[in-house]
């Protein structure tokens, strides 16, 4: 049986802890050209590159960040071992690595996953947000537990998923006191010219919001578009512009933003999905998180 030499592992980890041989030899008390030496071993005999130069520092290639995911979980391990031996309580987190789509607005992401948090167990979550695409791909390939998106997976997605609806809301439109006083009166035809901060085109509020302007037959000014929506917030706080968001989340928007409802659009219907590799939903975590949202954040939302 061949064994993995695991004082290689821990330099190797170190280092991508540390982000450079150089810390790493610190934290380590061990010259450099020990760790490279080291390093270097440990490549050979797994056959591929865990590192990357990029300027004067180091990168972890694809290889190298499965490898790190093993080791975080291997050295986690260890140091409970080290406390139940000591007889210290373990209190291990489960872990839940999500898939963000950069389309889902920010706050709507902290209330999914705020149950999680909330859990008789401890959780500690682990956030990557990519492109919905790049998120799925991830997900067949077992690096992420699931993927939160306000757009359901289709027939023509080439990934092994199911989606699980977590719920729906009507949009709603906010402004700085200033625009919201100007606006609301005779919403929605007091929105012609209006100013507008605006999704990316690729974006599924963008198309929705661009089909309910043509239904109720007003042309806005597009003030800017932005891929971030926190950053749409951000420019709406400070008087750039009107800007969508989810009405299950008004209270928190209104708050976070310091910013006025100028109205309400019922006939747009957000809808978010966790997709996972489960028919049914198992991980406590996820299944937590599903019943919240429908319990909860999405029940009166309309």
């Amino acid at each position: 049986m061949e064994w993995l030499n695991y004082h290689h592992l821990l330099y190797f980890w170190m280092v991508a802890r540390t982000g450079s041989i150089a810390r790493a030899s610190q934290e380590l008390r061990l010259a450099q050209p020990t760790i490279s030496g080291q390093l270097h071993t440990l490549e050979e005999y797994l056959g591929e590159k865990l590192f990357t130069r990029v300027g004067r520092g180091l990168v972890l290639t694809e290889v190298g960040q499965l490898v790190f995911r093993y080791a975080e979980e291997i050295f986690s391990l260890g140091r409970e071992l080290n406390d139940v031996l000591k007889g210290r309580p373990p209190g291990r987190p489960t872990r839940l690595v999500v898939g963000l789509s950069d389309a889902l607005p920010k706050l709507i992401a902290y209330r999914l996953l705020q149950p999680a948090l909330r859990a008789p167990e401890p959780v500690r979550i682990v956030c990557h947000e990519d492109k919905t695409e790049r998120l799925l791909s991830e997900l067949s390939s077992h690096n992420l537990d699931m993927v939160l998106t306000d757009s359901p997976l289709t027939a023509a997605t080439r990934v092994r998923a199911f989606n699980h609806l977590l719920g729906s809301c009507a949009v709603t439109l906010f402004a700085s006191p200033a625009l919201a006083a100007a606006y609301r009166p005779r919403f929605p035809k007091s929105l012609e010219g209006a100013p507008f901060l605006l999704p990316l085109e690729n974006v599924t509020l963008r198309r929705s919001l661009e089909q309910w302007f043509e239904a109720v037959g007003i042309r806005p000014r597009v003030a800017g578009e932005f891929q971030d929506s926190a950053l749409i917030g951000t420019f709406g706080q400070g008087g750039a512009g009107i800007f969508a968001a989810p009405s299950a989340i008004e209270k928190e928007v209104r708050s976070h933003y310091r910013v006025n409802i100028v109205g309400r659009v019922g006939s747009i219907v957000e809808r978010f999905y966790a997709i996972s590799v489960e028919r049914k939903l198992k991980h406590p975590a996820v299944v937590a998180i599903s019943e919240a949202a429908r319990s909860d954040l999405f029940r009166s939302a309309g």
